[in-house]
């Protein structure tokens, strides 16, 4: 991670190196933070924010979770990223807002504890970077709905994801892929999941998963193109006999999938709906698409 500027907290900017919490914050004993990963982009216009008001009202979704009142609307949120963006400077790349009860009280009540809120920026390039990802199902499973609030960008919910991803290490693996309690796909450690089966697009329903705003930015695209897409559950063995299969997320983009468990999907090269939605996207999201550029934010 290359270090910016400056840091947004808690209403004004500071200096990268001095954005520090105390070590008795309560959010890093016990995981009570919501966050989220937003994209910008180099437009014509400007840096372009991909959908900054819908992660914001989902952050504020997120914390209200864990009961914290977030003490900016939605409106400050948005502009501090940009007055963020604009002071470091720097003309694509994430953005990570994260709420979290801070020090003050020890023990599994937060309520004592004072809600924080910081917001930083930095260059990244792609999460996933090959053409096509090799994945391998989790000996994890997603995290039950009935054991937390499911869709919920929850701090705590992501050691799941990252007890997966430390699974794949020294393996020839680019990402883990969840099943569900019944034994159904439900996500990426990161991302939300896609096949394509006779020309119609496939992918879980919500409930077990995370309801990703790249998610159902690509829905209505197939859907804007005319391609059906269901929302169902979905059997590994469907997976396997798929035409197509691709991964979606803020960080990932639209990411194609090679293989599953080493099983390769349909030809075994990027198939042509999954390559005309990764083509549509990637035009929305630095300005190319009239039709979709209310999507964006300016800086």
């Amino acid at each position: 991670m290359e270090p910016t500027k400056y840091i947004w907290m808690n209403g004004g900017l500071v200096p990268w190196e001095n954005a520090t919490v105390h070590v008795m914050t309560h959010a890093l004993h016990y995981g009570d933070g919501a966050f989220e990963g937003i994209r910008f982009y180099k437009t014509s216009s400007g840096p372009g924010i991909f959908r900054l008001r819908e992660h914001m009202e989902r952050l504020v979704y997120s914390a209200s979770v864990l009961g914290m009142i977030i003490p900016f609307s939605i409106e400050q949120l948005c502009e501090a990223t940009c007055e963020l963006i604009r002071a470091n400077e720097i003309v694509q790349g994430y953005i990570r807002p994260l709420a979290y009860y801070g020090y003050g009280v020890m023990g599994l009540n937060p309520r004592n504890s004072p809600t924080e809120m910081m917001i930083a920026c930095w260059p990244w390039g792609k999460y996933l970077p090959v053409e096509q990802a090799d994945i391998k199902v989790s000996s994890y499973i997603r995290i039950h709905p009935r054991s937390t609030i499911a869709d919920a960008k929850i701090c705590g919910h992501y050691v799941n994801s990252i007890l997966a991803v430390l699974e794949l290490k020294g393996t020839k693996y680019h990402e883990a892929l969840f099943l569900d309690s019944e034994g159904m796909i439900a996500e990426g450690p990161g991302e939300n999941f896609f096949i394509v089966k006779n020309e119609e697009i496939h992918t879980p329903p919500l409930g077990t998963i995370l309801a990703g705003i790249t998610r159902s930015t690509i829905i209505q695209m197939a859907r804007d193109a005319g391609i059906t897409v269901r929302e169902r559950g979905i059997s590994l063995d469907e997976a396997y006999d798929a035409d197509e299969a691709f991964f979606t997320g803020t960080a990932a983009e639209v990411t194609p999938i090679g293989t599953i468990n080493d099983s390769v999907i349909g030809s075994g090269k990027i198939g042509p709906i999954t390559n005309v939605l990764k083509s549509r996207y990637l035009d929305a999201v630095v300005g190319n698409t009239d039709s979709y550029r209310g999507f964006l934010t300016f800086a």
